[in-house]
């Protein structure tokens, strides 16, 4: 998803994806695919197909590993992976965004450890022949290689390192500080999002606290060209995020700590892989080297109205519940306020049960507990 260029005309492979000879090395530890995909029919789709995407992957690992999956899924440390939205022509069609048979659209996803790249590589030398998504069976026409097969260790001794560094913010992204999202792209909020993953899977890890405090010190912003939009965000809730592009420079004192200024332009090449701060396994955050003076992506009308009310609902639920205090009351104001926006939307209950990973009948209850309380708000 990330940017909307202009509209690319169907071309089909020869080859079944399913028999591509794509591989590299065992001790790579990242690396980036981009699949091309084709609806078989003008399809409508959620807004929040971010969700679908998201589970479509994680039951292909399911499929072949089982326990790499429950890490996946239920590891409370950094994902090893992220994956994109879908880039190319959406437009809304009602409460739904609307895909074009006569398109092709791609999406990426990426690895972060040496564990995923290696299931990866099989992965991908017997992919299946459609990525199912909300019931339309998109489908896989090719895989290609987007960012080099590499290892932290590569990043880290790159030569030819100096300059300035320009970041493409391809997809909303934002960060959380002091419980709310942060929409602006802050040098210390950047290298301490890729920092974070970089220690959580380099084996080369650095003592954050020092490297951000020289980040904040010697990283200078030339330029920037940003627009924020709100969006949703993975299983529920909506965030305000930005788009578009900034450049990064040092200050000359920069490379009198060279293991630092080494640093800074390792994680800067990191960011295609990592992405930017968070929700990027649901497709925020998707992050290019490079500079373009054209602000990226239009998030389409109807999800954008989905995610200002599900901002609205969350808001008033929070603050009738304000009075109970704590995290568990904040969490059950934005599962009430995403749930019943989505169902106000014409959304199935079953639907939303299953795009949020909530269960059913407590999907029902919400929505009845939901609507009581709109109306005492009124």
């Amino acid at each position: 998803m990330p940017r909307s260029p202009t509209p690319k005309t169907k071309t089909r492979t020869k080859s079944s994806p399913s028999k591509s000879s794509l591989t590299w090395k065992d001790e790579t530890e990242i690396i980036g695919l981009e699949f091309a995909l084709v609806p078989p029919i003008n399809a409508a789709i959620y807004p929040q197909y971010s969700t679908g995407l998201h589970a479509w992957f994680l039951n292909c690992v399911r499929n072949v590993d089982p326990e790499l999956s429950a890490y996946l899924h239920d590891g409370e440390s950094e994902k090893p992976f992220t994956i994109s939205l879908l880039d190319g022509e959406i437009v809304s069609s009602g409460m739904q965004i609307q895909l074009s048979s006569d398109r092709i659209y791609h999406w990426c996803v990426t690895g972060l450890s040496q564990r995923i790249t290696n299931w990866m590589r099989d992965w991908v030398n017997n992919l299946p022949s459609h990525l199912e998504l909300n019931h339309v069976p998109l489908k896989i026409e090719s895989c290609r290689i987007i960012h080099p097969a590499t290892t932290y260790s590569q990043l880290l001794n790159r030569e030819n390192i100096g300059g300035t560094v320009s970041l493409e913010f391809l997809s909303p992204t934002s960060f959380r500080r002091k419980k709310h999202h942060f929409p602006l792209p802050l040098p210390f909020n950047l290298f301490q999002s890729y920092l974070r993953r970089w220690n959580d899977f380099s084996n080369l890890a650095v003592e954050a606290d020092d490297f951000l405090n020289w980040i904040d010190e010697q990283v200078i912003i030339n330029r920037h060209q940003i627009s924020s939009q709100k969006v949703l965000a993975g299983k529920k809730g909506a965030v305000t995020g930005f788009t578009g592009a900034v450049e990064l420079g040092l200050t000359r004192t920069a490379s009198q700590n060279p293991h630092y200024y080494r640093l800074f332009y390792a994680l800067a090449n990191f960011a295609p892989y990592c992405g930017t701060g968070h929700k990027t396994t649901f497709g925020l955050g998707q992050t290019r080297l490079g500079w373009s003076s054209k602000l990226v992506r239009d998030v389409p009308d109807v999800e954008s109205v989905l995610a200002k009310r599900i901002e609205d609902l969350t808001e008033i639920f929070t603050l009738q519940r304000k009075r109970q205090g704590g995290e568990r009351a904040s969490e059950i104001a934005v599962k009430w306020g995403t749930i019943l926006a989505r169902r106000e939307m014409g959304d199935s209950l079953m639907q939303i049960s299953t795009d949020t990973g909530i269960p059913y009948e407590t999907v029902k209850t919400y929505v009845k507990l939901a609507r009581k309380a709109l109306k005492q708000q009124d």
